[in-house]
């Protein structure tokens, strides 16, 4: 005789919820490690979720994600694949979940549809119709749609309701069956727009003053013109701070200062202050804060440098002498990078012996970034973030953001790949790349498909700086003008965000010899220039500038799609934003010394046209319009004279 086992309540009520989720939901985008950090996303612009979405037998199901108190229906793309599209309107903050059920009026939809094509009886059906309407759950503004329904199914009228218009009303207040979810949120942060496509342009205030003045807060609004002019909407500074004197720095980063030498802007902090005063010669904190106020009416933004670097000098040494790390005799640490040393640079201690934060000095890093925010400062480059701590910096940020959601960090971090990828995920929203090194054909489209198409799209944004004061490129330092032409226009064509170092307008190049940085660089000191010296690629910048702000499609890089020209030399992509209908090609030759005659292929596949099909273009820089006609053309560019071409596309039907 068989022994019946009992199902004790609690088994049983856990056996019926697990019988309840029939639907699986998996493979869920964006999601960063399980949802350990954040997936970005800017507030405004479409955001895709997507995941496998399943179930047992043949149904048909509903899926949506939801977002506050907002469902937004997903749509099946094909192979059990989903996906919505939405807006999340405010910096800050955001999680998403993802809901699917068992649309039983869709399935009865599509079947009924069959059996009425094939000729079959639908008595049934229209039975079993009435039964799914009673338990929709569209309250009372639907009873009298739902009573017409019922009264025709009752009458043996199917048409009604099958009807796409009741399609839609029963996929909205249909009843769900098995209605499961993902079973957990998915965290997102989102940023204003600035955050994912900016246009940076780097100076050294204390450079701008006249003749061999130190300059100051007030020359650099005397500069705020040509900035704007040339398009830039991010001014940012190096440290700005008091310099110590201790170990200063000579001229080319000589260990010896010599009367007069200003040293590195770096070595911050002497007797007049630390992170939170302004070097002295540059004037006050009133006059910085006009600075602020001049260049916001301008449409610029001012970023600062933070850089944790204490020159011996600083008065947090005296102040909070344990804030700094000690060699065994006591002595303080210097900075160094074996075997490079920085003398005129200490050490700070995030952590105490015991292993345990070294909270006073997390909490005085989190006020400094508080501080330059109460001065209208919201973007912050922060050098060498990778030799710090990453759970200092996710809790720095996380503070900073509570209290200024709109705050954006840069992540100057030139190394390795998956430490640059571990800054992302703790909070910085741009990061610096290794696109400055990234300089054929082979070399740009496999670094660029890796961050459009890797898992990093979902949290790692770039920022195509194309030259630093610390970084000098070798292709600059020989490709002249032509390289600097074409380094610009991919940089600002290939990413959302990117920036410049001043002089780079004016094809700065000296090296230190057998070095990849500056001679006579600006970081040991002051630099004089003309602004209209001859060579200059000025009118590049405001042509690439103009396009950013005129053309949507490029804005999101994650548009980037790479097309065939058949030459290696020559760089083919292009930028295309189907919600405007603005669509961009370019032509890039990286050779600067040699021109090229190529075939290419205009993608006419992209426009569902076929091969011998038509499309006007314009070329985006000269302004004069006609068709390409078929698929194949060719086409010749000279370094010296224009190294690149940009055209825009108007498919059929027009442009946006």
């Amino acid at each position: 005789m068989r022994t019946r086992v009992r199902t004790k309540p609690e088994a049983a009520h856990a056996l019926l919820s697990l019988a309840e989720r029939r639907i699986a939901i998996e493979g869920v985008t964006p999601e960063v490690q399980g949802g350990r950090f954040a997936a970005k996303a800017v507030a405004g612009w479409p955001f895709e979720v997507a995941a496998d979405i399943f179930a047992d037998g043949h149904e048909v199901i509903g899926a949506a994600v939801v977002a506050g108190k907002r469902e937004h229906r997903m749509t099946h793309l094909g192979n059990d694949r989903w996906q919505a599209v939405l807006r999340l309107a405010e910096p800050g903050p955001a999680r998403f979940g993802i809901i699917a059920w068992r649309d039983l009026w869709g399935t009865w939809a599509r079947d009924a549809r069959k059996k009425r094509d094939a000729g079959q009886d639908l008595r049934v059906e229209l039975v079993e119709a009435v039964q799914l309407l009673s338990r929709a759950q569209g309250g009372r503004r639907y009873d009298r749609a739902l009573a017409r329904l019922a009264k025709a199914a009752e009458a043996g009228d199917a048409g009604p309701l099958l009807d796409p218009e009741t399609d839609a009303l029963m996929a909205e207040i249909g009843p769900r069956a098995n209605l499961s979810d993902l079973g957990r949120e998915v965290p997102v942060w989102v940023d204003r727009e600035r955050a994912a496509f900016s246009a940076w342009y780097e100076l050294f205030p204390r450079s701008m003053g006249p003749g061999d003045r130190h300059g100051t807060f007030r020359d650099v609004i005397g500069h705020l013109d040509y900035v704007a002019d040339l398009g830039f909407d991010v001014l940012y500074f190096p440290p700005i701070h008091p310099i110590g004197t201790t170990n200063r720095k000579g001229r080319n980063n000589a260990l010896r200062a010599e009367p007069g030498d200003v040293g590195s802007p770096y070595a911050i902090g002497s007797p007049e202050g630390g992170m939170d005063a302004v070097h002295p010669d540059l004037g006050t904190i009133e006059d910085f804060d006009a600075l602020v106020a001049a260049a916001a009416q301008r449409g610029i933004e001012v970023a600062l440098d933070i850089a944790l670097n204490a020159s011996p000098d600083h008065p947090w040494i005296a102040e909070h002498p344990d804030w700094f790390e000690r060699r065994p005799d006591g002595t303080i640490k210097y900075a160094e990078n074996p075997p490079k040393k920085y003398e005129d640079i200490v050490n700070f201690r995030y952590y105490r012996e015991d292993g345990t934060p070294n909270a006073p000095f997390w909490e005085a890093v989190r006020d400094l970034f508080l501080f330059w925010a109460g001065h209208g400062v919201l973007c912050f480059r922060v050098d060498n973030p990778h030799t710090k701590p990453f759970p200092f910096w996710e809790w720095v940020i996380a503070e900073v953001r509570a209290q200024h959601p709109g705050t954006i960090f840069l992540s100057e971090a030139f190394t390795r790949p998956k430490v640059m990828k571990r800054l992302a995920k703790v909070g910085f929203n741009q990061s610096y790349t290794y696109y400055t090194w990234r300089n054929t054909k082979d070399e740009l489209t496999e670094y660029l498909t890796e961050l459009t198409t890797g898992g990093c799209r979902d949290f790692m944004r770039p920022n195509f700086f194309v030259n630093t004061p610390d970084i000098n490129p070798v292709f600059l330092q020989y490709a002249g003008r032509p390289g600097f032409r074409t380094r610009l226009l991919m940089a600002a064509t290939l990413s959302g965000n990117y920036g410049m170092y001043s002089g780079f307008e004016l094809c700065e190049s000296a090296p230190l010899p057998g070095r990849e940085e500056y001679l006579d660089s600006e970081k040991y000191q002051l630099r004089r220039r003309d602004w209209d010296a001859p060579g200059h690629i000025k009118d590049d910048i405001r042509l690439v500038n103009r396009l950013r702000a005129a053309n949507p499609a490029l804005r999101d890089f994650l548009n980037l799609r790479f097309f065939e020209a058949h030459d290696p030399r020559v760089l083919y992509y292009g930028r295309f934003d189907a919600e405007t209908r603005n669509y961009l090609l370019f032509h890039v030759l990286l050779d600067p010394f040699e021109p090229a005659e190529f075939g290419f292929e205009v993608p006419l596949w992209e426009f569902d046209l076929p091969d011998d099909g038509s499309i006007e273009v314009e070329d985006a820089i000269h302004g004069n319009r006609f068709t390409w006609h078929g698929k194949n053309h060719s086409l010749g560019l000279d370094p010296q004279d224009r190294p690149y071409a940009i055209w825009k596309l108007v498919p059929p039907g027009g442009a946006a």
